[in-house]
């Protein structure tokens, strides 16, 4: 028995092709015509959405700097950029073939690019950014796994278990024996807050994350309360323990921000979407993508985290 380091990072270099396997919340918006925007209150794509739900607590006027790692397709980015006029994004991938579909998403509009792992910045690197994003990828990030299996801990979980122990006594976080680690998600994030960004939003499917819903009650689910793994198309990614992270940001000092994506998609649901909530099973296409999208508005949770010292700090 042992632990193992998931890692998606050669899946990402070396065998990603399309994002078609991966079909995020943000992905799942572009489209004009998606199935899904019926579902909102106000018609739009996610960045517009998440751009909106951002400027309520965020000065985006002030900003000059954006770090979005991990940006998918740009589509974000690129409603960002868009409807604003002062922004500058650094666009940061451990991916080849995603960086290049971000140049052409994002071309002439004021953004660099840049291929590494995030893992691997120095804090003087990240310190110049006014905003980080992280958007619907902390899966993707390093993670320890136990395994019954295993006669014991895998050399590549050596370092990996080291960091954990660190964290178990510097943030007094608790892992419990065998419990699933989100260790890349963690030490993501202590970069982050040690690099004093002033925000940082950060977004994934959760582990914590629950529905109970009397008006669609086989929509329910519950929080397992430890990650899970999802199996995907040449790797496996597992859902973040959101409550560790608040606790690495709150002993930085940041004030937290942390709710479910219907904070940031609000619901106006039109009578085709509740017969497709109501129902047991879908029965077709477009009700089996409006039940996984309303379930991702309650599975994916946030958290925005401010630096109050660096927000209230004078404009560059």
């Amino acid at each position: 028995m042992g632990y193992f380091l998931n890692t998606t990072d050669d899946y990402h270099r070396h065998a990603l092709e399309t994002l078609g396997w991966e079909l995020t919340v943000c992905n799942c918006l572009q489209p004009q015509n998606s199935p899904c925007r019926p579902l909102l209150k106000s018609d739009g794509s996610f960045g517009k959405h998440l751009l909106e739900f951002l400027g309520h607590h965020v000065p985006l006027h002030k900003l000059r700097q954006v770090l979005e790692v991990g940006g998918g397709l740009g589509y974000l980015m690129k409603d960002f950029l868009s409807l604003t006029s002062n922004l500058q994004a650094t666009m940061l991938d451990i991916s080849p073939v995603l960086l290049q579909k971000q140049r052409e998403t994002l071309t002439g509009l004021p953004a660099v690019f840049r291929e590494a792992d995030f893992l691997s910045l120095s804090t003087p690197e990240l310190s110049c950014f006014d905003l980080a994003i992280f958007n619907e990828n902390l899966g993707d990030f390093p993670t320890l796994v136990f395994q019954n299996t295993t006669s014991q801990n895998d050399s590549s979980a050596a370092g990996a278990l080291q960091k954990a122990a660190y964290y178990e006594q510097e943030f007094s976080l608790k892992f419990s024996h065998g419990e699933t680690i989100n260790i890349g998600a963690l030490e993501a994030l202590e970069k982050l807050c040690g690099a004093g960004i002033a925000y940082i939003y950060l977004s994934e499917h959760s582990c914590e994350a629950s529905l109970h819903s009397p008006y669609y009650p086989h929509r329910n689910f519950e929080a397992s309360l430890t990650p899970e793994k999802i199996s995907l198309w040449g790797h496996n990614e597992y859902t973040i323990r959101f409550s560790h992270l608040e606790t690495v940001a709150r002993t930085f000092r940041y004030r937290v921000l942390r709710g479910c994506y219907i904070d940031i998609l609000p619901v106006g649901l039109n009578p085709k979407a509740k017969t497709a909530l109501r129902a047991q099973t879908a029965a077709n296409d477009e009700q089996e993508i409006i039940q996984q999208f309303f379930h991702d508005l309650y599975k994916y949770e946030y958290l925005l985290l401010i630096n109050e010292k660096k927000a209230q700090a004078p404009q560059r």
